[in-house]
């Protein structure tokens, strides 16, 4: 039997559109079409970040600490922090994370020590807080950064994910138009969508090893 031996399988903007649109049951006709569809496409990459749906976005990043500063800018990328870690002397200290309230009740944030919290202030360009502030320039924070997809800016460019997320992508795409366009077939592909959506959800997910381990106090020995 013979096989392709191709793997690189792969839709550019303006294919994810015209696929919707004949999800629509429409054709693609004016430039504005094309400049609408694209316009929901930003959007829908939006929802996504809001419901958790780019782990492929995650990044490891690294931050210099400097003695008696406390607060610390990020890319304007970043959407959220996972994790985070103080590397002193080879050895790696979990930062436990504060809510902006929790925050902003510590009585003294000029008090130097080892950090050991963090405030992700999450405006247009984020920034890092921590507490205690740095007592030296020497310790570096590790950090798992969420970070926002790249824009589908133009029509030639494919959109930034891995290809298990492409069917997702174009039942969302034929949603968002067809509920600009095609109202009597928004049930349907809203249906469509969500399923795809959770399908990709749960193949988004960390996995971990399972292991059922029985609870020895159920049995006696005689």
């Amino acid at each position: 039997m013979a096989v392709s031996n191709s793997v690189d399988f792969e839709l550019d903007v303006a294919e994810y559109i015209e696929e919707a649109f004949e999800r629509c049951g429409l054709e693609v006709r004016t430039g504005y079409d094309l400049k609408s569809a694209k316009r929901s496409l930003n959007l829908m990459l939006a929802e996504w970040a809001n419901r958790g749906l780019n782990q492929w976005t995650i990044s490891q990043r690294t931050l210099a600490l400097v003695e008696g500063t406390g607060v610390y800018a990020l890319g304007a990328d970043v959407i959220d922090i996972l994790s985070m870690v103080v590397q002193r002397d080879g050895t790696d200290f979990s930062l436990s994370r504060l809510s902006r309230d929790d925050y902003l009740s510590i009585p003294n944030k000029t008090t130097e020590s080892r950090p050991n919290q963090f405030f992700l202030d999450r405006q247009v360009t984020p920034s890092l807080k921590v507490w205690p502030v740095p007592e030296n320039s020497t310790d570096v924070i590790y950090y798992n950064a969420l970070t926002r997809m790249d824009d589908a800016d133009t029509f030639i460019n494919t959109v930034d994910m891995p290809f298990r997320f492409y069917p997702c992508l174009a039942a969302g795409l034929a949603y968002y138009i067809a509920v600009k366009r095609a109202p009597q077939r928004v049930q349907l592909l809203k249906a469509m969508y969500e399923e795809e959506f959770e399908r990709a959800m749960t193949e988004d997910r960390d996995r971990a090893s399972f292991n059922v381990v029985p609870k020895y106090d159920y049995y006696r020995v005689g």
